[in-house]
């Protein structure tokens, strides 16, 4: 285990084949140097035979074919050719300039666990420590001439890893902005996904507000004409026309719906229900077995569009679990705008509704999470004293004062 980390680490493990395109490179590379190589070799003026230069060029060029593979392999290869063949004389092409493609490349490479650069300036440093060694002792050049040719050496070494590691930042940097672009699509997701939810909550909320509320009322007023039917025809009528009314109230509530549905961000044609029209609401629900009283105070055509809703909505619900299940005769509702905030307390002298008893009910859970995305207060329980239910709410309004 020891054995294989070592090898992963100094870059000697192979690593899967390159594509095709990394092939093509690697060839082009290869006749390159080659070509390189024995150019240089005229140009500095070396000798150029099938004994030294030739087989050096061939060495060097095949290696860079599988640079991908074993890239500080490749590299050692090659300065172990380059001293080989300089040490004994059958060539007087450079020390580093040769194997410039191998230094490169391990420089370059930017996998995980491979210290490529540092081994390429070691490897570069140790040859070249080694060639000025050499060339002092060979009595081959003078000083001088030593100083200068490996002076340009070592300064073409330290632009070619320089300009390798500057290719290899950037492909470290191309992969973050990757990395980062990948998370920003991640979140972005997700993000959807909690809007979409809350969108849904929100829906579920309003068709229940809406539908529960108008069937609890039409019920009421089927039932009040139901039994004045004979006895009062007046009567009768006054409970179909409210009826009906509420029945268009709740077919405005549901096209207004409907609209954001379609056009998100944009305004529905109808006005919402608020807190102005929680008179109107609880005259509608008052009947001969409930009797519904409504105090306010403070400015509420005041209170914020998203306030006053809420507010609406909590009436609303209130109300319509008390007529559907309390069993109550009399509801007291009332609703206070000051000190920066809005208080509403709905009671009635009934009895538990028992889907709130048990904590199943949809109503009071939606109630709840309109004044917590609110940032208010909610409670619904049993009254202390006397029976019956409260629904109570306490909902933040900032600059808002009486």
């Amino acid at each position: 285990m020891t054995l294989g980390h070592d090898r992963r680490m100094d870059g000697l493990t192979p690593t899967p084949a390159a594509p095709r395109s990394v092939r093509l490179v690697g060839w082009l590379l290869a006749a390159g140097t080659a070509i390189a190589v024995l150019a240089g070799t005229v140009r500095l003026g070396g000798r150029l035979d099938l004994a030294g230069a030739v087989p050096l060029a061939l060495w060097l060029s095949l290696l860079l074919l599988v640079r991908c593979r074993w890239p500080l392999a490749v590299l050692l290869l090659s300065v172990q050719a380059v001293l080989v063949f300089r040490s004994s004389g059958l060539t007087d092409a450079g020390w580093v300039w040769p194997a410039s493609a191998a230094y490169a490349t391990l420089a370059a490479d930017d996998r995980p666990g491979r210290p490529g650069l540092a081994w390429a300036a070691g490897v570069g440093l140790t040859e070249l420590a080694f060639a000025v060694t050499w060339e002092s002792t060979s009595g081959s050049a003078t000083p001088r001439e030593v100083l200068g040719s490996l002076g340009t050496e070592a300064l073409w070494l330290a632009v070619l890893l320089a300009a390798a590691a500057a290719y290899r930042n950037r492909l470290r940097w191309r992969a973050e902005l990757d990395e980062r672009l990948l998370r920003a699509a991640r979140e972005g997701e997700l993000e959807a996904g909690r809007r979409i939810a809350e969108a849904r909550l929100e829906i579920a909320r309003e068709l229940h507000d809406v539908v529960g509320h108008t069937l609890t009322v039409v019920g009421i007023q089927l039932r009040v004409a139901a039994e004045s039917l004979e006895d009062s025809p007046n009567e009768t009528r006054a409970a179909l026309t409210t009826a009906q009314q509420v029945r268009s109230e709740a077919v405005r509530d549901l096209r207004a719906l409907v609209h954001v549905l379609r056009a998100p961000g944009h305004a529905p044609e109808d006005p919402a229900a608020g807190v102005p029209q929680v008179g109107p609401l609880v005259d509608r629900m008052r009947s001969e077995e409930l009797d519904i009283r409504l105090e306010t105070s403070g400015d509420l055509a005041a209170v914020p569009a998203p306030v006053s809703l809420a507010v609406h909505r909590i009436v609303q619900e209130a109300l319509t679990n008390t007529v559907r299940h309390a069993r109550a005769s009399r509801a007291d509702v009332s609703i206070r705008c000051g000190r920066g905030r809005v208080e509403v307390d709905v009671t009635d002298d009934g009895r538990t509704p028992a889907a709130a008893s048990d904590g199943s009910g949809h109503g009071i859970r939606g109630m709840d999470e309109r004044v917590r995305a609110l940032c208010g207060d909610f409670s619904a329980g049993p009254r202390d004293e006397g029976g019956g239910w409260v629904v109570r709410a306490a909902i933040p309004v900032p600059r808002f004062r009486l």
